[in-house]
C-alpha cells in the first residue's frame, strides 16, 4: 500500500520534474537532453546483438560517483572482455563524465524516474544482466521491478551516514523493503555495514572505498605541478566549494587574512561558475578564470577553477587544499582525490558524507580538522609557513592514499557469484 500511494505521489510530480529539468537546462544544457529518457522513453535501440544478459548495468547518479565507478567498470571489462555497459546517470555533471567509459556497443542513458511505468520500460528495452548502484541509489520501484525480473540488483560501494539512516528509518515502511529487497551489498566501511543492516540490508561484505583505486590524471597532475613551480606565492585550494562557503571565506578573510597567498576557488558545481565569479569580483577581488587560461594562469587575487575534468592538475597547483562542504552542514566532499595527488586537506567539522575517511585522513597525518573557516586560514597560514611540516603532510597524504587500495578486486571477486 505504501508504495503504491510512493508511485502515485512521483506520477502527479512528473510536470514538476520536468519544470526543473527545464530550468536547470538555462544554466546546465546538459539537462535538457534526451528529457524523454528520464520517464522511460528511449530512441536509442540495443542493437541487434544486445541479447538478453548482455548488458551489465551501472547507475552512478553524479560526477563524484561515475569517478568511483570507472576503475570499477575497467575492471568488469577485463574480466568480461564480451560486456556491454548499459550506464545511466541523474546529473549533467555525471552523464558527461561518464560519456568518457563508453565504448563501441555501449549505451548512455538517464536514470528512469521511479515510477512503475518508467521503471518497467527501462527493463523492457535493455533487459539487463544485472544491476551495479553506486554508493547511494535505491528506488523502491526500481528495487521491486528487479526482484520480479530476476535482474540481480547490487548496492556497491555502498555507504550510509548516520543522518541518512535517520531519515531513511523515519520511512522504513518504504525503506526497509528496498534496503532488503537488494541481491548484493557491498559496503565501504564497517560502520557504513552497521547502518545498511539497520535498515534492512543483508551485507554480503565490506570491500573499502572504490575512489582510492582511482589513479589521477598524470598529464594534468604534471602541468599542474609545473604551473606552481612558476608561482612565486604558495597556492591554498578551496576545492568542490559549496553556495554560502565563498561567502564564508570572503567573511573570514575580512578578519583573518592571509598575505602572500594565491588563492585557487573550485565550485562544486559548474553552474555557480559565474556566480561565483561575480560574488568575488563584488567583494573587491581580481579573478583569473580557468577558462582564460592558455600556456599559465594569469595574475590575480583568485584564480578561479571553472572547468570539469580537471581536478587532478588543481590539485597539482595546490599546496593545501580547503575541503568544500565540511565548513556549511553539508557533509563534505570527497578528499581521497586529493590525498592521491599529494595535497593535504583542511577538513571543517561537517564531514558526515565521508565520516570515516575523514577520521581516517586526520589519524594518520593527511588532513587537518578545523572548528571554522577562521581557524582553517590560521591552520593552513601556520602550515604554509612551515616547509617540512608541509612537506611531511604531503607524503602523509600519498601514504594514506596508497594505503588503502584495493577494494576494485576485493568488489569484483564479491561480484563474481553474481556475474556466475
Amino acid at each position: 500500500m505504501i508504495r503504491a500511494l510512493y508511485s502515485l505521489a512521483l506520477w502527479l510530480a512528473q510536470p514538476l520534474l520536468r519544470r526543473k529539468l527545464q530550468r536547470r537546462a538555462v544554466t546546465e544544457p546538459g539537462y535538457g537532453l534526451a528529457v524523454p529518457e528520464r520517464f522511460g522513453y528511449y530512441t536509442v535501440a540495443p542493437g541487434a546483438d544486445a541479447a538478453p544478459g548482455r548488458f551489465i548495468w551501472v547507475h552512478a547518479v553524479s560526477l563524484g560517483e561515475t569517478r568511483a565507478a570507472a576503475v570499477l567498470i575497467a575492471g568488469l571489462r577485463a574480466q568480461h572482455p564480451g560486456m556491454r555497459l548499459l550506464l545511466t546517470h541523474g546529473t549533467a555533471t555525471g552523464r558527461e563524465q561518464g560519456a568518457a567509459l563508453l565504448q563501441p556497443g555501449d549505451v548512455q542513458v538517464w536514470q528512469p524516474w521511479d515510477t512503475p511505468g518508467a521503471v518497467g520500460r527501462f527493463l523492457a528495452q535493455f533487459r539487463p544482466r544485472m544491476g551495479l548502484l553506486m554508493e547511494t541509489e535505491v528506488w523502491p520501484n526500481m528495487v521491486a521491478a528487479c526482484k520480479k525480473a530476476g535482474v540481480p540488483l547490487c548496492l556497491v560501494n555502498a555507504r550510509m551516514s548516520d543522518k541518512s539512516m535517520r531519515a531513511a528509518l523515519r520511512l522504513r515502511c518504504l525503506s526497509r523493503p528496498a534496503y532488503a529487497g537488494l541481491h548484493t551489498v557491498l559496503a565501504q566501511t564497517e560502520d557504513d555495514a552497521r547502518r545498511l543492516r539497520a535498515l534492512g540490508a543483508t551485507v554480503q561484505a565490506v570491500t573499502g572505498n572504490l575512489k582510492f583505486d582511482a589513479t589521477p590524471d598524470a598529464a594534468r597532475l604534471a602541468r599542474g605541478r609545473a604551473w606552481r613551480a612558476t608561482s612565486a606565492k604558495p597556492v591554498l585550494m578551496f576545492t568542490s566549494s559549496r553556495e554560502g562557503e565563498e561567502q564564508m571565506l570572503i567573511d573570514a578573510l575580512r578578519t583573518t587574512p592571509l598575505p602572500g597567498v594565491q588563492w585557487l576557488i573550485v565550485p562544486r558545481h559548474p553552474q555557480r561558475f559565474d556566480a561565483v565569479a561575480v560574488l568575488l569580483q563584488a567583494a573587491g577581488y581580481a579573478v583569473s578564470r580557468r577558462s582564460a587560461w592558455h600556456e599559465a594562469p594569469q595574475a590575480a587575487d583568485i584564480w578561479l577553477g571553472d572547468s570539469l575534468g580537471e581536478m587532478a592538475l588543481y590539485y597539482g597547483l595546490a599546496d593545501v587544499a580547503l575541503l568544500g562542504g565540511s565548513f556549511a552542514p553539508l557533509g563534505g566532499q570527497n578528499l581521497i582525490e586529493a590525498a592521491a595527488c599529494g595535497c593535504p586537506v583542511l577538513m571543517g567539522p561537517h564531514t558526515f558524507n565521508f565520516a570515516q575517511a575523514a577520521e581516517m585522513a586526520q589519524a594518520e597525518g593527511a588532513a587537518l580538522r578545523c572548528v571554522d573557516m577562521p581557524d582553517a586560514l590560521l591552520q593552513s597560514g601556520a602550515l604554509l609557513a612551515d616547509p617540512a611540516r608541509l612537506a611531511r603532510a604531503r607524503q602523509a597524504a600519498l601514504a594514506w592514499s596508497v594505503a588503502h587500495q584495493g577494494a576494485t578486486r576485493r568488489t569484483l571477486q564479491a561480484l563474481g557469484s553474481v556475474l556466475g
